[in-house]
C-alpha cells in the first residue's frame, strides 16, 4: 500500500493563513476543487437518472439524509475556510444533480456568508450528474462561461465504435472566463470519464485534449490570459491524458507556454491521496495553471507555494472526514459504505491551490 500523508491538525493550520481582506493590500485567493459525492435532491427528474435518490429509491434517500448532506458539504468548506483564514476565491464541484443542490449548499449558515454565486450548466450524463463552479463576487468577476461538449473529433484511436459513440453521455466541461484583481482568467472544471470495469483510459485522453485546445485558443485569443484547469480527472497526474494529452509537467522550470504546471504530480509521488481504492492512494482531484500564472512577474498575480515542505497545492483533510474503523480505515468518510448510508461527507479529499502578489 502506498504510503499516504496525514497531516496533523497542527500542521494543517499551518499550511496557509490568508489574511483578510481589509488586513493588507497583499492579496491572497483560494482556488479548488471538491467532488461533492452524489449530491442528488429529493425529486424525482425525468431527464435525469436519479432513481435510487429518491425518498423510495434504492438509497431510501429522503430530504433527513440530503439535509445531513449538504450540512457535512458545508463543514468542509468551512473548515477550509477557518484553516486558510478565508473562503475560497473559487471552487469548482462535482457530482451534483442540478443547479438547486448548489443554491441549497451555498444558503447553509456555515458559509452563507461567503455570498457565493453559482455558474452552472445542465449536462447529458448518463447518471444524471454535473459540474459546477462557485465564485465570490467580491473577489471574482464573471464575464462569461461556456459548457464544452465531450465529442470524438480527435486523432486518438477509440475501442468504442462509432455506434457507441454516437450514444456515449458524459458530463459537458465548464470554462467560466473572469477576473482576480483585474486580471483575466479562465477556470476549467471537468469530471472526465470513469474507470469503472478498467476503461475509459482513451475517453479521458480525449477530455484532457479538448480542455487543453480550448485553453489554447483562449490564451491566444485573451494574451496573457491565466488559466486554470480543475476536476476529477478520474486518472493521476502521472496518466497519459494528464502528462501529454494535458502537457501537465512537474519541474516548474520546464515549463513552457504552451505547458501547464501540475503541482499534484510531485505531491503523489511523496504520498499524499485524495482518494483511495483496493489500498492504493491516488490523486485524480487535479489543479493545473498556464505558464503564465505561474511565472507571472512581480506585482501580478502567480501560485504561490504553501507552507514549509514549500508544496503547491494542499490535499484537505481532517479527523471528521475520515473514516475511523474497519475495512476502510483512514479513508475518506463517505456518504455510503456497501449501500448504507453512513452520514459521511464525501469519497474524495478536496484539493486547492494559493494565487497571490
Amino acid at each position: 500500500m502506498k504510503k499516504f500523508i496525514f497531516l496533523s491538525v497542527a500542521a494543517v493550520l499551518l499550511l496557509v493563513r490568508i489574511p483578510a481582506q481589509a488586513d493588507t493590500p497583499s492579496k491572497n485567493y483560494v482556488i479548488g476543487f471538491y467532488n461533492l459525492e452524489n449530491l442528488f435532491d429529493t425529486y424525482d427528474d425525468p431527464a435525469k437518472n436519479d432513481e435510487e435518490f429518491l425518498p423510495e429509491g434504492q438509497n431510501k434517500w429522503t430530504d433527513v439524509k440530503y439535509q445531513k448532506k449538504l450540512q457535512n458539504m458545508a463543514s468542509v468548506i468551512g473548515a477550509m475556510a477557518e484553516a486558510n483564514g478565508a473562503f475560497h476565491t473559487l471552487l469548482g464541484v462535482s457530482e451534483i444533480e442540478n443547479r438547486l443542490v448548489l443554491e441549497d449548499l451555498v444558503a447553509q449558515p456555515e458559509i452563507a456568508r461567503a455570498n457565493y454565486q453559482i455558474v452552472h450548466y445542465d449536462s447529458p450524463d448518463a447518471r444524471g450528474v454535473d459540474v459546477g463552479l462557485l465564485y465570490r463576487p467580491d473577489q471574482f468577476t464573471y464575464i462569461d462561461s461556456e459548457s464544452i461538449p465531450f465529442t470524438f473529433d480527435s486523432d486518438i484511436e477509440f475501442s468504442m465504435g462509432e455506434e457507441l459513440q454516437a450514444s456515449f453521455k458524459t458530463r459537458d466541461i465548464l470554462m467560466v472566463h473572469g477576473q482576480i484583481a483585474g486580471e483575466d482568467f479562465a477556470i476549467y472544471v471537468a469530471h472526465l470519464p470513469s474507470r469503472v470495469g478498467g476503461k475509459g483510459g482513451d475517453l479521458r485522453s480525449r477530455g484532457a485534449e479538448i480542455i487543453y485546445c480550448h485553453a489554447m485558443d483562449m490564451m491566444e485569443k485573451y494574451p496573457g490570459i491565466k488559466v486554470v484547469v480543475m476536476g476529477d480527472m478520474n486518472d493521476n497526474p502521472t496518466d497519459i491524458s494528464m502528462s501529454e494529452y494535458l502537457h501537465g509537467k512537474e519541474d516548474p522550470a520546464e515549463v513552457g507556454h504552451e505547458d501547464f504546471f501540475s503541482p499534484f504530480l510531485s505531491m503523489l509521488k511523496k504520498g499524499y491521496g485524495s482518494i483511495a481504492y483496493r489500498g492504493d492512494w491516488n490523486i485524480y482531484d487535479i489543479i493545473m495553471v498556464n505558464e503564465t500564472l505561474l511565472n507571472a512577474p512581480d506585482g501580478g498575480l502567480k501560485i504561490r507555494q504553501i507552507g514549509k515542505k514549500g508544496n503547491y497545492g494542499v490535499v484537505f483533510k481532517r479527523p471528521f472526514m475520515i473514516t475511523k474503523n474497519g475495512q476502510y480505515k483512514g479513508y475518506p468518510f463517505r456518504t455510503f459504505s456497501n449501500g448504507s448510508f453512513i452520514g459521511g461527507y464525501s469519497d474524495h479529499f478536496p484539493t486547492f491551490i494559493v494565487i497571490g502578489e
